[in-house]
């Protein structure tokens, strides 16, 4: 039995509140079987001074995903049964459709609808009901990569398992939820808390941190399958303490959500039927974290160990490091490291295949790359190796190597040259995308690019635009539907043989290489005319 440091578990416990700043949290430890540490500290709601507790029940967010595949697993034995259905939701896909399981495992090669939402002109506090996501999902022709071939994150993945389960049972999805895993499980007051305008026990999700102060958050989305309970920490306990009781069961649902899980080459995937297999200084694990704009939650079980760690904020801090730091202080580790200041790591490149932009941006204490939704820290090794949690850079002459190992992939990235400026009147103008039947207008005004998309959703933000490299340009979106906005998207200006810019490829971790071509006004299937001029088309 592995032996716990108390006394450094009951310390690092006190000092969340400090190191993850915000308006409340919660945290337990479970280890043999046994609740070994519960902790609630401030408010769910600061202005009516409501508390936080340990029965106060906060979206879980995309923890919820593993409870779909935990139902999908108990009420159908093979769920390849239900791959001819996949096609019921994307008819007019031309890729190799996904199967089930490759949903599961978000090898689908989907794009992620949420990131979509921002492409379709969705505002991001504009209400998305259940009956809107199928519509959006519906419209996806082709895919980023061959299913089963790398692992790239999509909600959509798990909304359809949940309407696949829903259709193979003929059962409401939140009453076999309810049924048979929660009740099982001793999961007293979890629910399918689905509509997030509405979260349960007057709890607030927080926008903010303590430079800005914090601001309640809106959310109008309407999750199912992808996310949608709601738990307390109580009930989440519940559920590690389940899966420490049946661990010696083959056929408990855990332990067949935890088996080992393959991509179509054979290699190992680290994600599968909704848990993330990783690995903590050396610790297995099996986990997920969840977000919604106002919460953040995280829970991971070390099997070997036989230890848990939940943790939840009503804010958006990292729960994955506030768990891990627990994970540590229990099993008396320091989880320090041996690096070097970094040296000659600012740089901008392009990873063609993906068709993304990479940046990397260095500080006296370690490397920040953007690539993915959020910035990753990764520190430098003695070696010259810059690494962070399953991802790590080196330079091979003027190439960047990148090896992203929960997603199968290497990426080779040629070096960009930055620019500072760049005329933004030549990409003025319309633009359609066929594979969403979308539009994206481009204003150049004064020195300023912005971008705006409309489509099925409506008419979004101006985003910002900004040239980075020629004809390599960005366009952020910071705030969307989803608690993880996309982030940068990279736009490739695409040219003619005269030279004259014909189209554009857009796009963004969760949804790479969205082909728009340019339009005239008026011109079919735009039937709009430009919403802009620049300022030397101005009479």
């Amino acid at each position: 039995m592995t032996a716990i440091d108390a006394a450094a578990l009951d310390q690092m416990l006190k000092l969340l509140p400090r190191r993850y700043k915000g308006p409340g949290g919660v945290a337990g430890v479970v280890k043999d079987g046994q609740v070994i540490a519960r902790h609630a500290w401030g408010f769910a709601d600061m202005y009516r001074r409501l508390p936080m507790t340990a029965a106060t029940r906060l979206p879980i967010c995309s923890l919820s995903k593993q409870f779909t595949c935990a139902l999908l697993l108990d009420q159908f034995e093979d769920p390849a049964a239900l791959d001819l259905h996949v096609r019921d939701f994307i008819p007019d896909y031309r890729d190799t459709l996904p199967t089930v399981e490759q949903l599961c495992h978000n090898q689908s090669g989907l794009r992620d609808y949420w990131a979509l939402t921002v492409l379709q002109g969705a505002e991001p506090e504009a209400e998305f009901t259940r009956e809107t996501a199928l519509p959006l999902i519906a419209r996806s022709k082709t895919g980023h990569f061959p299913a089963g071939k790398l692992y790239s994150y999509n909600n959509a993945n798990f909304r359809m398992i949940g309407e696949l389960i829903e259709r193979g049972t003929g059962r409401a999805f939140g009453e076999l939820l309810a049924e048979r895993i929660f009740a099982p499980a001793g999961m007293k007051t979890a629910e399918l808390a689905a509509d997030t305008r509405f979260p349960l026990d007057g709890v607030v999700g927080y926008e903010g941190n303590d430079d800005v102060g914090f601001l309640p958050a809106q959310n109008g989305v309407f999750w199912f399958g992808d996310s949608g309970i709601a738990a307390s920490l109580d009930d989440l306990l519940a559920w590690e303490l389940h899966i420490d009781a049946t661990r010696n069961d083959p056929r408990s649902l855990y332990n067949r959500l935890s088996v080992p899980v393959t991509y179509a080459d054979g290699s190992p995937a680290s994600y599968g039927y909704g848990l993330r297999r990783d690995t903590v200084g050396g610790i297995k694990i099996t986990g997920h974290g969840g977000g919604l704009r106002g919460f953040s939650s995280f829970r991971l079980h070390a099997a070997d160990e036989r230890l848990s760690v939940v943790v939840m904020f009503n804010h958006d801090t990292s729960t994955f490091t506030a768990a891990t730091a627990l994970l540590n202080a229990a099993l008396g580790r320091d989880a320090a490291s041996d690096t070097v200041r970094p040296e000659n790591w600012d740089g901008l490149w392009l990873d063609e295949e993906q068709g993304l932009v990479v940046r990397t941006a260095q500080d006296t204490t370690g490397v920040k790359l953007y690539y993915a939704p959020s910035a990753a820290r990764l520190t430098v090794s003695a070696d010259g190796v810059a690494s962070g949690h399953a991802v790590s850079l080196k330079k091979d002459g003027e190439l960047l190597v990148m090896q992203r190992e929960n997603e199968n992939l290497q990426v080779t990235a040629r070096p960009l040259v930055p620019i500072e400026w760049a005329d933004g009147f030549a990409i003025a103008g319309s633009y359609w995308s066929d594979e969403l039947e979308a539009h994206l207008e481009i204003e150049a005004r004064d020195g300023a690019v912005h971008a705006l998309f409309r489509g099925m959703l409506g008419t979004g933000p101006m985003e910002r635009m900004y040239v980075l490299a020629e004809d390599i340009w960005i366009i952020t979106t910071r705030r969307s539907m989803d608690a993880a906005p996309p982030g940068d998207w990279t736009v490739q200006v695409e040219r003619n043989a005269a030279g004259t810019v014909a189209g554009l490829t857009i796009g963004c971790w969760l949804a790479r290489k969205i082909s728009y071509r340019r339009i005239n006004a008026g011109d079919e299937p735009g039937q709009s005319p430009a919403l802009f001029q620049s300022a030397g088309e101005v009479a």
